[in-house]
């Protein structure tokens, strides 16, 4: 179970009596009750979403007997059954290895780079049981006893996932119909993306500002994309911080990772004189959140050409 609910549980065991408890057992199960019969309304998405987390929650509930899981994610599927967009599990919510917090933080923000390029609208179902495979991975995570049930978990939401990315291939805005070339005429080639069209995501781990692999693969393609064209005249770099901390901090940090990407271009032949860098820490979320939340895909710096 997650930090938060670790810290009521502990506290309810000392401040409440067995009668009590039993009453918060009743409670558990009512709510799995409502979930169990309730209609679900909403998008597509939601909808779906809400029979993932009635499968999960009762899962917890009679297979697990993990009575404070199986109430918060009923809470979760009532929630989406309201129509409500719910989220993935945020990372720091739960108790982590530092390793298996590295795998599941790059997971998490790979499925809301899914979300956020319209997954949900495009495929709900599958973008529904992306996110349910991912809460159940991290539930399991968690517990890391059972290692059979975390690959499992863990393994449907790579399916899901890869699944999910494979149908947003293909998405694209579709032309305006032209008139056909005259029966003699050549075919004309298609027009090269523009520079303003042009976006490059270079993601950071928390609170950090050193780019790793990922991010330098972001950087040799950025490189390789300015020196192979004549018609981008600048380089602009805008750095981003998820919500938690200080906001006088995530300025800071924000111009760390800006300039990190600005060092890591000019590393590779890119002149200092046509790189501008910005800083804007936490005032434009990719993934909007409550303030105070570690979100991966938040922890970021743009790079656009002019």
């Amino acid at each position: 179970m997650s930090k938060l609910r670790g810290i009521m549980m502990v506290f309810g065991m000392v401040a409440l009596s067995v009668a009590l408890s039993a009453c918060t057992n009743f409670k558990t199960h009512s709510e799995i009750e409502a979930l169990n019969e309730v209609q679900p309304v909403g998008s597509p998405f939601t909808q779906h979403l809400a029979a993932e987390y009635r499968a999960f929650a009762n899962s917890e509930l009679n297979e697990m007997l993990d009575y404070p899981d199986a109430l918060h994610f009923a809470r979760k599927g009532l929630a989406a059954a309201s129509g409500e967009t719910v989220m993935p599990e945020p990372i720091a919510d739960w108790n982590l290895l530092p390793r298996h917090m590295e795998e599941l933080s790059a997971a998490r923000g790979r499925m809301i780079v899914a979300f956020d390029l319209g997954a949900r609208e495009i495929a709900p179902q599958q973008a529904a049981v992306a996110q349910s495979r991912f809460d159940c991975w991290i539930e399991q995570q968690e517990e890391n006893w059972q290692d059979d049930d975390i690959m499992h978990c863990k393994n449907q939401y790579l399916e899901a996932i890869a699944a999910l990315e494979s149908m947003l291939q293909p998405y694209q805005p579709v032309p305006e119909p032209v008139a056909p070339a005259p029966a003699m005429e050549l075919p004309v080639a298609a027009e090269p993306m523009t520079p303003d069209e042009a976006m490059y995501l270079v993601f950071f781990d928390f609170d950090k500002h050193n780019i790793g692999a990922g991010g330098q693969n972001v950087l040799d393609a950025v490189a390789e994309e300015i020196k192979s064209r004549t018609d981008i005249a600048a380089v602009t770099i805008v750095g981003h911080t998820d919500s938690s901390g200080p906001k006088s901090y995530n300025n800071k940090l924000a111009m760390k990772r800006a300039n990190a990407v600005r060092d890591g271009l000019i590393e590779r032949g890119i002149m200092a004189d046509t790189i501008r860098v910005e800083g804007r820490g936490e005032d434009e979320l990719l993934v909007q959140t409550a303030d105070g939340v570690r979100e991966p895909a938040n922890r970021r710096a743009q790079i656009t050409f002019e």
